[in-house]
């Protein structure tokens, strides 16, 4: 099965993951003690993001070492950025409308 970086980070486990390991490099069992759910399945999530590219295993001895692979993240970082302006349009849009309620409130 082909996977891509939109399936790694549709998971909010994965997202941690990949959050968690943004800031330093951890072996699986470092990882697994991070969350509450069992050692397979978060090696599943690994699998998973493995699979995807986001993240690659170095082999120290018997561990295995998570490394985060940032630039993988890049395609899914274009596809929001994109609509970036469409939401700061409409934000700024809906504070417009709240000041214009304030202004009206306030000239009562």
């Amino acid at each position: 099965m082909r996977r891509d970086v939109f399936q790694a980070i549709a998971d909010p486990v994965r997202r941690d993951i990949i959050e968690l390991l943004a800031t330093e490099a951890l072996t699986i069992n470092e990882v697994a003690e991070k969350f509450e759910i069992s050692r397979p399945a978060i090696s599943k999530h690994l699998k998973i993001l493995n699979e995807c590219g986001i993240i690659d295993f170095n082999q120290i001895g018997r561990e295995r070492i998570c490394l985060i692979q940032p630039q993988k993240l890049i395609p899914a970082f274009l596809w929001i950025k994109q609509y970036n302006k469409l939401w700061e349009d409409r934000i700024d849009s809906f504070e417009n409308y709240i000041n214009q309620i304030q202004t009206k409130n306030n000239k009562k």
